[in-house]
């Protein structure tokens, strides 16, 4: 891993630019980050000089990642929240990524997979967030970064533990929020509606074969049903978003909900 000499954030260098050295010197985990929005993220913050760790149950992957923007890769399974603890150390930014989806009835929903996505949604951030603030507060300067969803914001129908962890984790954003004010620490979500990932390519191609319909039909007439802007957002627009959220520029933005949702949370 290469030796990354710390700047102040927000520098003026003329170095500094829009892919610039502005987050140099500081500790970033992801966690989610072998695919799709997290690898997004962790390429962002990457690229603006923070010396990532990027965390995911996928090794082949996460390594891969890791590699490709010099990284340092941690293979961990969220399911397991005291194995989640130990990540928040000596972090400065931290993006709570990680998640996963079952669709189903409430009546026919499986207790042990509520269980487990709760675990990884909701527990492990709280537990990696425990372990990073007392250094945040050390330091006098922390971003908490939770990628939430407009399901933080809305429910669905068939989707009762993807909800319930979403708008739980909005929950603790806030009071993280409250809680870190005085110490330089924010917190926020990022609320996206369908992101072009694996997840979300694999549902649509599947639906296409169902319906016998086009893959773009069924984005436009089932996924973005909702949805005013009849596209799918796009994991670097929500890498964008996070970088923002890091900068100097954001000081006085903590407890806030941004949805990236296409206009869904508007209609």
């Amino acid at each position: 891993m290469s030796d990354r000499s710390a700047v102040p954030v927000g520098t003026n260098s003329a170095q500094t630019s829009a892919r610039g050295p502005e987050l140099l010197g500081k500790r970033a985990l992801v966690t989610g980050a072998a695919s799709g929005i997290g690898a997004a993220v962790a390429r962002r913050l990457a690229a603006a000089g923070a010396q990532v760790i990027a965390v995911d149950r996928a090794a082949d992957a996460v390594e891969a990642l890791a590699a490709e923007i010099d990284a340092e890769a941690r293979v961990v399974d969220l399911v397991d929240p005291d194995a989640a603890a130990p990540l928040g150390e000596r972090a400065d930014i931290v993006v709570n990524n990680a998640g996963l989806q079952h669709v189903a009835p409430i009546h026919q929903f499986p207790t042990d997979v509520f269980s487990t996505m709760l675990r990884v949604m909701v527990e492990s951030p709280f537990r990696i967030v425990r372990t990073a603030l007392p250094g945040m507060y050390t330091r006098g300067w922390g971003r908490i970064i939770n990628i939430s969803s407009v399901h933080g914001l809305r429910a669905s129908p068939f989707k009762s533990a993807y909800v319930t962890a979403k708008h739980a984790i909005e929950g603790l954003s806030k009071t993280i929020a409250l809680e870190g004010a005085a110490h330089g620490v924010t917190s926020n979500c990022v609320c996206p509606g369908y992101v072009r990932t694996p997840l979300v390519e694999r549902q649509v191609a599947e639906q296409a074969e169902l319906h016998r319909v086009p893959e773009d039909q069924v984005v436009e007439d089932v996924l973005l049903a909702r949805t005013p802007i009849k596209r799918l957002v796009e994991p670097t627009e929500v890498a964008e978003l996070a970088l923002w959220l890091c900068g100097p520029a954001t000081a006085s933005i903590t407890g806030a909900s941004f949805p990236m949702d296409g206009g869904w949370a508007a209609n």
